[in-house]
């Protein structure tokens, strides 16, 4: 049951990216050429409903769908380590056109040539397996 709640949420999830256009690579492009506002409002609207949603589990104890109570370690304080994951991040953004949650959106609707990029993604993350306790702290 909790796989179809989970299939549910993905396909909600496809269908919300896909009809706000967040998966257009065009509406990517004009964002990083700052022609549009359109996807940093989402983002931007993203930002603000995590931050209440993360500062509500935070204080009310909120069950997963494993009946566990959710809780959020602290996370380590490197600014090398996220600056330099946020570059890389944005460079595979910026020359795929489109970031880990829109490329699946986009397997879906029919943009076969994303397949390369998921390909390359599961590959990095592989890599970073590797190599993540080589990388700064």
């Amino acid at each position: 049951m909790r796989t179809l709640a989970y299939l549910f949420i993905g396909i909600i999830f496809g269908i919300t990216m896909f009809k706000s256009e967040a998966a257009s690579w065009f509406r990517i492009y004009e964002m990083f050429k700052f022609e549009s506002f359109h996807m940093y409002g989402i983002i931007g609207s993203t930002v603000i409903i995590g931050i209440i949603l993360v500062q509500l589990i935070k204080r009310v104890p909120i069950k997963s769908f494993y009946g566990e109570t959710i809780q959020l370690p602290p996370k380590a304080k490197s600014f090398s380590r996220y600056m330099i994951g946020g570059i890389l991040f944005g460079l595979g953004w910026a020359l795929a056109g489109a970031c880990p949650g829109p490329m699946f959106t986009l397997v879906g609707v029919g943009y076969v040539p994303i397949i390369v990029v998921i390909i390359a993604s599961i590959f990095g993350t592989f890599l970073y397996g590797l190599m993540k306790d080589r990388l700064p702290h």
